[in-house]
């Protein structure tokens, strides 16, 4: 599991987190961190406190990066009123491509081409820590809610069912 940690993916997610805060460290699972479910289990956590980092376009294929508690659902139709357009999900390519990493190791910063905007589901506020994706699904960081905030520089709202 160790050489994770050195993969591609993963070590441009560590050198973007040190030039925020040396101390968030990486976490190396031995269960894959998937799902927001399979993470929670992985780390003996809620998975409420676990990040979803899911990607949207709209009609103008203008993308928008949604960081979900994991155990909400999204709303699209929230999203659409907040946008004034309609969005589907990006594909598994659209996602590699705009990202630079794979469903299920996408992290909520340091993307290939930033969304047109982040949008942050304001249940993870209930957790002292969360967990987010760092490049690869058995790879993940922990930080509070308002360093996620600040750091992807994300609005809060109230984006989920």
């Amino acid at each position: 599991m160790s050489n994770l940690l050195e993969r591609k993916s993963v070590v441009r997610v560590k050198e973007f987190l040190n030039k925020y805060d040396n101390n968030i460290n990486l976490i190396a699972l031995d269960e894959s961190a998937r799902t927001a479910k399979d993470a929670g289990n992985a780390l003996n956590t809620k998975v409420g406190s676990i990040v979803k980092s899911l990607l949207f376009k709209d009609t103008d294929n203008k993308f928008y990066l949604c960081l979900v508690s994991g155990d909400k659902y999204i709303s699209l139709d929230k999203i659409e009123k907040i946008i004034k357009k309609k969005i589907v999900k990006a594909n598994a390519n659209e996602v590699k491509k705009q990202t630079g990493y794979s469903i299920g190791g996408v992290p909520p910063i340091c993307h290939n081409i930033p969304p047109q905007e982040i949008f942050i589901d304001e249940n993870l506020s209930h957790f002292k820590k969360i967990y987010a994706a760092a490049g690869h699904p058995f790879i993940v960081f922990s930080m509070s809610y308002e360093k996620l905030c600040n750091i992807t520089n994300g609005k809060v709202l109230d984006i989920v069912l």
